[in-house]
């Protein structure tokens, strides 16, 4: 699973001020992606990682490109929440 310290490499964050917020963050796209019916693998999964990174960039403080990255969060959470092995739908 997505480590604190991969979301911050990838949001360029080299501070431990923000450690608190980024990991409730990280909390948050895991519990936004459930409610869409994404089950999130214990094991390291990149692509459920990169759309947790994409929540990060998008809900850290004001970036300039919130549309883009909104846009690109919603498409990878729907694109896991109808593929086979990243749903909770049951069998």
């Amino acid at each position: 699973m997505v480590t604190l310290d991969a979301v911050k490499l990838a949001m360029r964050v080299v501070t431990t001020e923000f450690d608190t917020e980024i990991q409730t963050l990280i909390e948050a796209a895991k519990k936004d992606m459930g409610i869409a019916g994404v089950a999130i693998p214990s094991a390291d999964e990149p692509i459920v990682n990169r759309a947790i990174i994409t929540y990060c960039k998008t809900n850290f403080g004001e970036p300039d490109e919130y549309d883009r990255l909104k846009r690109s969060y919603d498409e990878q959470k729907a694109q896991l929440s109808t593929a086979t092995g990243f749903t909770n739908w049951g069998s």
